[in-house]
Parts: structure tokens; sequence; C-alpha cells
């Protein structure tokens, strides 16, 4: 084999799954620089390269080495040294601090940032905070790299290395030797096949105890992640001797293990199957119910009122008559401590709420309002003209505990809470939100229970609602001037399971259906609606008030894809950087994935990048006036959001959406998916695909069963 060493003058480009990486290279007796390719866990600018491989003639980039193996090193010139430090290695120095640091340190710079940080200080410019900050990068970039090398020798994508020192710290690599499948339970976006890649290649048996527990959690994991609560013990023994191929035996020992360690929790339901938890999932159910039940039983905080007057009083101020439903409702709602107010769009579920507020208000009440998104909340607050807040942001992080701030001991200061698009909280959120109610305080629960259930664990709403133990404003009225919109009168005849009526051609209306037989077809159709003919036609903002709805991520009319479709049709140039396969740019529409508690950031909260900056490797986005930070390392945070999955875009309002409904989808198309889509838009709803998809969807009434049991707990704490 050839050999090849030299200086690495430029990554002209890297990808981050597999290391595969385009250098150029000056290498000595060779007047232009030159072209290697090859992989490697981690590469940066000014580093020396010693390579094995050979010369090779593309027929399009001419000759290139092609490496077998790449071996780097820390530069020994300055003019490498200055190069290294100026990649986005370290952050906090770029270029003009590498210049600097070179020029006071020479070849010692190394040796002084890791060993003697202090003199950082004679660097002109470099303050106690920016050296202290190139001091920490330094040391995390080491121990990252270190567990770069590490995957990499596995075979393991290594984009997932800076979560994972995150986590983890200086101890990762030990960790992950002691047990590879930590990082199937604790880093996300590593599932359990890669970490069961790294414990094959560390010698871990396919039939070992610690693979048997470990497939086990995992399984039990994705059934929760799929809305489960708990999971019927055979059913989940079979699905994991299945999914890892051991022995039923070797999985019941495991399990019964777990149960023991109290890792997992077994019960009987009053059913008499056998359910198998996690017990966080266990013990908000049972918290749940027992806080609701305690809630229910004293007097409520609202002293006592002549409620027919109450009901004259709210209309002559309003102005509005209300329902007979909205009217008992009302009446329920200063009588019992806990309540559900439940209806679909257009029955007046925020005129009551409005209606409750005033009377609460009149009586000096203290009420608090939230909802599970920022956006639901933004929208709670426009409508009350009160300040409502997220759930999360009402209950308050505290980052020493990693729990909340508003608990039982702490409780909020309220007299009423309110709850609205109460069908997305999952059970755990659920649990933690009562459990910060006083007890002297009522609790009013708002949501349409026909929506989708929510994207955690459990079905809350339609548990309580079911039970029976609560009482429940079921509005079913649809009034008036909501019966004039397509879109509502479409979204009840959804829900009955009855085809939705479209315009005739050349009839105005808010709802439309245009057929597109296959999904290319569709794709290019949307394309053409988002950037020219909706803005044309009914003056909306392509990138403010459109927003595509889509059943699935994967598939030409998943959302990946037609995120990168319209990114080329709305947003094809700025300042840009790629990582994690998605290419972000200055101007992009983003969501955020998980909830990012330092940040301040939760899942489903969607932003707009308003800066990239290359020199430090960080993006900012603006999240409706809030500017938040990311780190390039941080960006598997966010996906684009031209387009979002039906299920994402819970308790938020469009002006305009676009829903493809292509038979790609079928496994994913049920009714409460396109009733849901359908009523997340204010003012226009376009479906583009196929009748026979959107029928298919109509049809299918079960939204997926989920094994709960908070509805039982209910009745056995009443």
């Amino acid at each position: 084999m050839d050999k090849l060493d030299g200086q690495i003058e430029r990554v002209v480009f890297r990808n981050e799954e597999n290391g595969f990486c385009v250098l150029r290279v000056k290498v000595r007796g060779h007047k232009e620089l030159v072209t290697v390719t090859g992989t490697t866990p981690t590469v940066n600018p000014g580093e020396w390269l010693a390579a094995d491989g050979e010369w090779l003639t593309d027929p399009r980039h001419g000759k290139q080495f092609k490496a077998g193996g790449m071996r780097m090193s820390k530069p020994d010139t300055l003019e490498g040294i200055e190069k290294y430090l100026a990649s986005d290695l370290v952050k906090g120095i770029g270029k003009e601090y590498a210049k600097r640091l070179v020029k006071t340190f020479g070849r010692d710079v190394f040796d002084v940032i890791e060993n003697s940080s202090g003199k950082l200080l004679k660097v002109e410019g470099i303050g106690k905070q920016r050296k202290d900050n190139i001091k920490k990068a330094w040391d995390e970039q080491k121990n990252v790299r270190s567990i770069m090398s590490f995957l990499f020798s596995h075979g393991i994508s290594t984009v997932r290395a800076f979560r994972i020192h995150k986590i983890y710290g200086e101890k990762a690599i030990e960790l992950v030797q002691r047990d590879p499948y930590c990082l199937a339970r604790d880093i996300r976006g590593i599932g359990f096949l890669i970490a069961d890649q790294i414990a094959m290649k560390l010698g871990i048996a396919k039939d070992s105890d610690l693979r048997a527990r470990a497939g086990l959690e995992f399984c039990l994991g994705e059934l929760t992640a799929s809305g489960h609560c708990a999971y019927v013990r055979n059913d989940l023994l079979s699905r994991s001797a299945e999914l890892l191929d051991i022995d039923l035996l070797i999985i019941e020992t495991a399990l019964d293990y777990l149960v023991e360690n109290k890792r997992l929790i077994q019960r009987a339901d009053f059913k008499g199957r056998d359910l198998v938890y996690l017990p966080k999932l266990y013990f908000a159910e049972i918290e749940l119910a027992k806080k609701l039940q305690s809630l229910k039983k004293d007097r409520h905080p609202c002293p006592d009122i002549d409620v027919e007057k109450a009901l004259v009083w709210v209309q002559q101020k309003t102005g509005i008559e209300l329902a007979n439903a909205q009217r008992n409702a009302l009446k329920k709602s200063v009588q019992s401590k806990v309540m559900v107010i439940t209806g679909g769009p257009g029955v007046g579920k925020t005129t009551l709420v409005n209606s409750v507020l005033m009377v609460l208000k009149a009586k000096k009440m203290r009420v608090s309002l939230c909802a599970p998104t920022g956006r639901a909340a933004k929208r709670m607050a426009e409508t009350t003209g009160m300040e409502a807040k997220t759930i999360h942001r009402l209950l308050q992080f505290n980052p020493g505990t990693g729990g909340f701030v508003h608990t039982a001991e702490n409780p909020l200061q309220c007299d009423v809470l309110i709850v609205d698009e109460s069908s997305m909280i999952d059970v755990v959120l659920a649990s933690q939100l009562m459990d910060a109610v006083p007890l002297h305080a009522a609790v009013i629960i708002v949501g349409d229970s026909d929506q989708l259930p929510s994207v955690g664990p459990g079905k809350v709403l339609q548990d309580i609602i079911s039970s029976k133990m609560i009482p429940v404003g079921h509005l079913n009225e649809v009034f008036r001037q909501a019966a004039t919109s397509r879109i509502i009168t479409n979204a009840h005849k959804i829900n009955q399971g009855k085809a939705p009526e479209f315009p005739e051609e050349g009839e105005n209306s808010d709802c439309y259906f245009v057929d597109a037989d296959t999904p290319e077809k569709a794709l290019s159709l949307i394309g053409k609606m988002v950037k020219k003919s909706v803005p044309q036609k009914f003056h909306f903002n392509p990138l403010e008030d459109i927003q595509i709805l889509t059943p699935m991520q994967k598939g030409e009319l998943g959302a990946r894809n037609l995120n990168v479709t319209m990114q080329e049709l709305l947003n094809p140039r700025g300042d840009e950087v790629e990582r994690f396969g998605i290419t972000y740019r200055t101007g992009d529409k983003v969501m955020q994935t998980e909830n990012d508690y330092d940040k301040d950031v939760f899942n489903g909260d969607i932003g707009r990048i308003r800066s990239i900056d290359q020199d430090a490797s960080e993006l900012l986005v603006d999240f409706d006036g809030r500017k938040v930070v990311y780190d390039f390392r941080e960006l598997d945070e966010l996906v684009l959001s031209y387009a979002i999955t039906i299920h994402k875009s819970q308790g938020s309002e469009y002006p305009c959406v676009i829903i493809p409904v292509h038979t790609q989808h079928f496994v994913l198309l049920q009714r409460s998916l396109i009733y849901t889509a359908i009523t997340r838009a204010k003012k226009l709803v376009i479906i583009i695909g196929t009748k026979k998809a959107l029928n298919l969807a109509i049809t299918q009434a079960d939204s997926r069963f989920r094994t709960t049991t908070l509805g039982e707990r209910l009745k056995e704490y009443a």
C-alpha cells in the first residue's frame, strides 16, 4: 500500500453517521493540495494526517488518494496549530484568538491550555470568563473525541458522542463497557439495536441475562412510546423472545429478576390479566387517581352563589345566550371540585370557559390557566385575556433536583386551575400537574376527547370521562355561526363516520379536497399551493400561516421528505450547517423534539432560525420572541417544521392547513387522525390525495388501542 502524510488544510465533506470524509491535504512534494478520501471518527483542519491506501484517478475529480487507514495527530507547525484552534473543535477561540494564542505561546499553546490555563490571561482580549470557557471546551472535546474513537472502533455512528458525554461525562467509556445497554436506556437517538451491536463486539453473549433484561426493558419502553401504560405479561415475554431470538425461559427469568429488583412492576388488573409496568407509569396512574379523588371530596372554594342569577348576569355582560349544555356545565363548574368540559369544534368551549372565568373573578377567586404546549397556552391567553402558561412553565423546572418547583409540598398559589387541550396530556405530566394543585383548589379539565390521545403514554382525558367518576359537561350543539364553516361541519361529519362535503368547482369554501392519484403528483401540487396558489388566492404568508400536516414521518408524503422539498422551495439560500442528516438554514422553520429544561424549550415548540455562527458553532432560534442558542452538536433536538406530523400539531392552530392523505399512509389512517388535522385550521383546510384513502381513514374508528388502568384506579380510590 502507498503511504501519505501531510497537513489537513480543509475538510470538504464529512458524513457524521459513518465517518466518511473528503479532505484537502498539503503533502510534501506536491504543488497542489491532494484530495484524500477515507473514514475516521474525528477530523479537523490543521491536524497532521498519516494514511495508508492507494492513488486513484476519479473520472470527475481527477487524481486522489483513497485511504484504507487514517491516523490523526495534533499539528506541530505554527500554521497547522492556528488552523486547528480556529476550527470548530474548541468553542470560544475562532480565527482571531487562534492567531493571538499562537503568537503568544507558539508550539507550547496546547500544553498551556491543558496544564496552565491561567497563562491564557496574558493574551489580549482573554478575560477570566473566556479563559474558563476555552479550558472547559478543550477538556470536553478531548472526552468527546475519545468517546467517538471508542464508538467508531465498534462500528457505531459517532454522531451521539456529544450527547453521551453530556449524560455520562468522563466515565462514559467505563459505563458503556460495563453495560452497553445503558445507551439504549439513557441516550436519545441510540436504540437497543445499536447498543446490542456494541454489546456483541464487547463479547456479551446472545443469551446472557444482561441482554435479556435490557431487551425486555427496551420492548416495554417501545410499547409505552406507542401509548401503553402497561402490557400483558405473556404478550411482553413472547415479543421480547422474538426480538432477541432467545429461549422464552431465559426471558421469563429476566422478567422475574427485573420485578424482584423493582425495575419493573407486575400487577393483576380487574380483568385478571397480569400486567407489567415501568415503575414511573404505575405510580403516575395511582398518584393521579388518588389526587383527583382527594380533590373531588372537599367543598368548592367559590363562595355560595345563586347560579341562576349568575347565569343571567353573565349573559347580560357578554350579550351571548348560553345553550342548555353550557348552562349546566357552568353550574357544575362552580359546584364540582373537579370537572371535565368536553366537545368538538364550534360547540362553545371557549365561550363557556370565559363565562366561568367571569363568575370566578367576580368572586375574587385566584385562577391559573395552563395548556400542554406553548401555542395552546398562547391561544388560551388570547381567548381569555388572562395569562396562560405551559404546564412545564407553570410547574417550573428545578435544575438542582431534576424535578419541578411546584409539588404537593410546595403547591401552586391558586383557587381554581383550568387546564386546556387536555387530550394531549400524558399520564406522567397529568400526575405531576395534579400533584401541585393545593387541596382546597378546584380543577376544570377542558379538551376534545375525540382527538388523538397524547403522544406520551396513557389516554388521560378519555379514561377520566369513561370512568364516570368525575362530573363531565358534554357540549355537543354546534352554534349557528360555526355551522357556516365547512371546516367545523366536516369535522363533525368525520367524527360520526360520515363522508365530508366539499364545494363544487368554482364554489368558495374553507375546506377543499384536491385529487392526486400518486404521491409524486400530490408532492408537486403541495409545492405549487404553498409557494404560489394559496398565498395568491387567500393572501396567506407561506412561512407564517401555512402548515402541512401529514400522518407520518417516512415516505414521499412523510414529514421528512416534505420538509426537504419545502425548504428548497421557500428558503433555498442562506447561511447553513448540516448535522444529523439535516441541512439547517437561516430563516428555516424548526421544531423542538424533546423537553430541554436547561433551554426552557419543550417538545413541539416551533420557531425560526435567526442566525448561524460558524465560528462559535452555534445557531440561534427565535421561539415566539424567546431567543434560544443551540450548539451545533445539539441540533438533533431540532427538525425542520414546514411539514409536521398530525400528532405533533395537537394543541396548535394555524390559519391554513394542508393535509396529504394517501394510501401509502394506510397503516396510520384513522378517524381521530383526520379529525385532529382538520380541527387545527382556523380559516382554510386543503386535503390532497385520494378519496379512497380519506374514506379508509373515516371508517377506521378505533384510535389504536392502549392498555391503561387509570379508569380502574379512579374507581379503586373513590
